[in-house]
């Protein structure tokens, strides 16, 4: 939990809003909400975990009940692509030999982490077009299009590596795909708007970016890798606790 000390002053103004930007600057405020509270002494609690009645968790802060405000703060990886291709199949030619160069770490990193070869591998493509040095306007990297603090997040050492960069990457899918009930669209969607925004909408964010993302890396999926390696069975997927969208689904239909 963050917490800001109790002020009584307007100095405490001061702080909580420096505390703030320190937070953002450090990258510590992940996706989510930052909620400020009094007490009834007009102590404020800065914090960004609050339980289900939407109060502060902990008993150390039940006299905190008047909410003052909620504060949204963005967790974006919206890489700002340009031109992902004209086909579902384009790849830029420079780097059309390195479509299958990587399959021996996807597959590692895939088995590791209990995903979808042919997930990984659409993602990747729509991604990076396999370039390994590939840099967004917003600074990702690699194959998997690592933000820095993503990477640090999933203890990336190198993001230029392909190894550590494809792990990375299937880390942070896994993450979101428990996160999100192996729905496939959201953790996508996660993937590249980052999930507090999927929170903040409660679905696929409004961004043309993210909505076509989402579209392509599906669509890949389905029409070049689904049969990369064995998933779980549409019998599987109906019966188990995780909800798979439909398009998932209709991916694992092909399957069969």
């Amino acid at each position: 939990m963050l917490a800001a000390p109790p002020h009584r002053s307007t100095r405490h103004t001061h702080y909580i809003g420096a505390l703030i930007c320190g937070l953002l600057l450090s990258g510590l405020t992940h996706a989510g909400h930052m909620y400020v509270f009094k007490d009834d002494e007009g102590n404020v609690l800065l914090t960004n975990v609050v339980g289900k009645s939407k109060k502060p968790q902990g008993d150390q802060f039940s006299g905190y009940t008047t909410k003052v405000k909620v504060t949204y703060y963005a967790d974006t990886n919206v890489h700002s692509y340009s031109n992902w291709g004209s086909s579902e199949s384009s790849v830029l030619p420079s780097y059309s030999k390195n479509k299958n160069a990587y399959d021996h770490l996807i597959a590692t990193a895939a088995s590791t982490y209990n995903l979808d070869q042919g997930l990984l591998k659409a993602m990747m493509h729509t991604e990076s077009g396999f370039n390994p040095s590939a840099r967004s306007p917003v600074g990702a990297q690699g194959l998997m299009q690592l933000m820095p603090a993503t990477a640090r997040r999933f203890a990336v050492g190198n993001a230029w590596d392909p190894a550590q960069n494809i792990e990375g990457g299937a880390k942070y899918l896994q993450f979101l795909l428990k996160r999100f009930n192996h729905n496939w669209e959201l953790a996508i969607a996660a993937y590249n708007a980052g999930e507090g925004n999927v929170d903040k909408y409660n679905g696929i964010p409004p961004f043309r970016e993210t909505q076509d993302y989402v579209k392509r890396v599906m669509s890949r999926y389905r029409n070049l890798y689904s049969n990369m390696t064995s998933s779980p069975t549409l019998a599987q997927a109906k019966t188990s606790d995780s909800a798979y969208t439909q398009s998932a689904l209709d991916a694992l239909q092909q399957k069969r």
